[in-house]
């Protein structure tokens, strides 16, 4: 396993303590990084974030979507950690499956206002403190539906089509100051948001990736600690494949 230098860095994790998050948080705790852990969901995080040590990570409760919510939760990293020099934008929903004719407009809104509200205003809370500092590494999780399209996933695969948009965007416009903004787009990952899906759409997920599995947090979070690492110092505005194949672009 390879390993980066952490040492010293505070690290933003959202939707961390679950899932792709919390392995993410855990790998970054184990190289040297301080952690705030912004989930709406701290009370019961995994044993990978729960079991680091109180001065290696801070839960902080946070819904990404509101905008006095994200606000507060940066008073509260900054005061407990001086700064923050990595984001990663792992919160997010699947929304109900269903055909876009059908698909309920609450739900929509709602899909959208998590996964790209959610990132937007992330970004923007951490933006101006890292081109303050000149130094800040940004990593969005997208997902290979952005690229692909999913059926009865339209409001998913929208907003992360956006998210993908966005980090192209906001890569140009730190690529001044040594500042990385790059995206994944992994493929279907065995996590809690598939509990908000039919087991007729993940064998449907299963079915479009070569490998023939589901993508590992763990291997999602080894890409994540070289996107977000110091070594990292050139790439920016990309989008990185864990598609398992499955990417035609």
């Amino acid at each position: 396993m390879n390993t980066y230098d952490y040492e010293g860095r505070v690290a933003v994790i959202t939707g961390g303590a679950n899932g792709i998050g919390a392995a993410i948080a855990a790998r970054m705790a184990a190289s040297g990084a301080r952690v705030a852990i912004w989930d709406m969901d701290v009370g019961a995080p995994e044993a990978k974030v729960a079991d680091l040590s109180d001065d290696a990570r801070l839960l902080v409760q946070v819904d990404v979507s509101d905008p006095a919510s994200v606000a507060a939760a940066l008073d509260k990293t900054q005061g407990a950690f001086d700064r923050i020099d990595v984001l990663v934008n792992s919160a997010g929903i699947a929304g109900p499956t269903h055909a876009l004719a059908d698909y309920p407009p609450d739900m929509w809104r709602r899909v959208q206002e998590v996964n790209l509200d959610g990132t937007f205003l992330c970004c923007q809370a951490v933006a101006p403190g890292m081109t303050a500092r000149g130094y800040g590494r940004i990593v969005n999780v997208a997902s290979i539906a952005g690229k692909e399209g999913n059926p009865n996933a339209s409001a998913y695969s929208a907003s992360k089509a956006a998210v993908i948009a966005l980090t192209k965007s906001l890569g140009k416009e730190l690529a001044g100051s040594d500042i990385a903004v790059n995206c994944i787009t992994p493929a279907t990952a065995q996590t809690r948001i598939l509990e908000q899906v039919s087991a007729e759409f993940i064998d449907y997920m299963r079915s479009k990736i070569p490998r023939g599995r589901f993508v590992t947090v763990d291997e999602i979070a080894s890409m994540v600690l070289w996107m977000a690492s110091g070594e990292n110092s050139f790439t920016t505005g990309a989008v990185f494949d864990l598609s398992g194949g499955r990417a035609t672009y």
